[in-house]
């Protein structure tokens, strides 16, 4: 029964020292589903070779949180693996209490993952102990930006017959469809952050945008003509529909 306790105990543990690393990096700028799949991932030592990766590795927070994760996972899984195997192979009683036992705790522990009352607890705990005893200079732009109700942060790369290239920004009129260009990645790798209302985007040139979701994907089949113009007509109106 001890050797059950301890795999419960192991679980536990795991469970919370990944809600800590998911909400520490999600203060790094990393939305919540990367966040989570990415201390998910170096907890296990599985499908860490994704490549938002790149994006942990080359930050000095993030990299930090994962090799913790790492170190971690080595000897909690091992612990794990080991205390569930000592339980059903030790005499102490039988199979099928221990088994009735596992089910019963899993179960718990499943219910208490899914729980989203629980998770905003945990989420205001740890802020305010991260804020109370670190001293982490760091932001949850996912929060600032409001990535939830259909709105994402978006890559959109620009071919030759684009309807967003040519035209000045600002003549394009994009907030009226609700939609921001945050900065642009030129095809020499530069990069242009908070581009003017007089700036002009290229064919090879790729806008990180920010809105809602599906007027973003409609805007990356936009092409340039009268089916352009009127997409974009129809943009504006979907969006003075939501706002209303």
């Amino acid at each position: 029964m001890l050797a059950l306790i301890t795999f419960f105990l192991v679980v536990v543990v795991s469970l919370i020292v990944t809600r800590v690393a998911t909400f520490v990096l999600t203060l790094t700028g990393m939305s919540r589903e990367t966040a989570r799949f990415q201390a998910r991932s170096a907890l296990s030592g599985v499908g860490f070779t994704t490549s938002e990766a790149e994006q942990v590795v080359t930050h000095p927070i993030r990299r930090r949180v994962v090799m913790f994760l790492m170190l971690l996972g080595s000897a909690g899984i091992v612990t794990a693996i080991v205390a569930l195997s000592i339980s059903f192979l030790s005499q102490e009683a039988g199979t099928g209490p221990r088994l009735l036992i596992l089910l019963i705790g899993s179960i718990v522990l499943l219910l208490a993952i899914r729980s989203q009352k629980l998770d905003r607890m945990m989420t205001r705990l740890f802020g305010f102990l991260i804020n109370r005893y670190t001293d982490l200079d760091v932001l949850d732009y996912a929060g600032l930006l409001h990535l939830a109700d259909g709105h994402a942060v978006l890559e959109v790369a620009l071919h030759d017959d684009a309807w967003l290239c040519g035209a000045p920004l600002g003549e394009l009129q994009l907030m009226a469809e609700g939609v921001v260009v945050l900065g642009v990645v030129h095809p020499d790798g530069a990069y242009t952050g908070t581009p003017r209302a007089t700036s002009r985007l290229r064919p090879g040139d790729t806008a990180v945008v920010y809105g809602v979701h599906d007027a973003i994907v409609a805007l990356r089949r936009r092409h340039v003509g009268p089916e352009g113009d009127q997409g974009h007509r129809e943009a504006v109106r979907a969006h003075e529909d939501r706002q209303a």
